[in-house]
């Protein structure tokens, strides 16, 4: 097993275990933080016809072009500006909810209007990488550069400065350390193991860490993820939030809903988000905010006490 020089595990597989739970900290006495994150990827997909060194090979089909530009893998990217932005955000607009709209910064400059748009309806505009790509393995000079690259990116084209990070899949061991190192992030979404945010003491400052989740995600509309009606996304996420709901009678819960512009933007899975919408705006208790506004009032009430 191996330990950090504390001699303590380098994991922390015991998270609040044997701790005291925390009341939600939400306004107005809000029992449930819901975030609905959208993914804006588009453009930022590995592609040789934007000179990268491959094509992307993640999507619903697997037909891998190994040389030269993928012009069907970009033609199904496309879709999700094209079309599938419309209706994601028509449904927010419906139910009043603010999402965080987690960009890559290539995508960002590709779709500076998009953005423009999704800000102005007062979404939050977040960080996803310059690629859509895992940072494991990068070294800290490159990983540092894209950081900055990322963040001047986001902000130019949101008007604001972005204040999140969510990394595809797996980050580099030093990615929370660079985010910090870098100044303006107030948290990062680079966990999947808990329902409730944490503070982390990194380099002596109070870093949020909001967890985000692969199940209550459309990526599972993907070929073996279990989703292919739109029913089945809006009965298994509607599980998850109804029983969230009902733990947080007692301690701090949040809920992360993952979605893509090219996966639930299609006109066979967008009633799942609609139906789903329906059923949390009718429960009360339920607080619909932006990461930036939960990572901020779980700092507020916690940062004094990190865990």
């Amino acid at each position: 097993m191996s330990r950090r020089p504390d001699g303590h595990d380098r994991r922390d597989l015991r998270g609040d275990w044997a701790r005291d739970p925390i009341a939600p900290p939400w306004p107005d006495g809000r029992r449930l933080a819901v975030s609905f994150v959208v993914n804006v990827e588009e453009g930022a997909e590995l592609s040789i016809g934007d000179g990268d060194e491959r094509n992307e090979s993640v999507y619903e089909i697997r037909e891998a072009v190994e040389t030269g530009p993928d012009l069907c893998m970009e033609s199904h990217f496309a879709y999700g500006p094209r079309r599938g932005y419309r209706r994601i955000v028509a449904a927010f607009a419906k139910h009043g909810v603010r999402a965080t709209f987690s960009t890559c910064g290539r995508a960002a400059e590709r779709l500076p209007w998009l953005i423009a748009d999704a800000a102005s309806r007062g979404h939050e505009i977040s960080c996803h990488g310059w690629r859509w790509e895992r940072h494991a393995q990068m070294r800290p000079d490159v990983e540092a550069a894209i950081i900055a690259r990322t963040h001047a990116a986001i902000e130019t084209a949101a008007g604001v400065a972005p204040v999140g990070w969510h990394t595809r899949s797996a980050p580099s061991a030093r990615t929370r350390e660079l985010l910090v190192a870098h100044g303006g992030f107030l948290y990062d979404s680079d966990c999947y193991d808990d329902d409730q945010p944490r503070i982390e003491d990194v380099g002596g400052r109070a870093h949020v860490v909001l967890p985000y989740a692969f199940d209550t995600n459309d990526m599972r509309f993907s070929p073996g993820g279990g989703f292919v009606q739109a029913d089945d996304f809006t009965t298994y996420v509607a599980g998850a939030f109804r029983r969230l709901l009902r733990e947080a009678e007692h301690e701090a819960r949040m809920l992360s809903v993952g979605l893509h512009l090219r996966l639930i933007g299609r006109p066979g899975r967008i009633a799942g988000l609609e139906n789903l919408l329906r059923i949390m705006a009718a429960e009360r208790g339920v607080w619909f905010a932006t990461r930036a506004e939960i990572a901020r009032a779980w700092r507020d009430a916690t940062a004094a006490s990190p865990r």
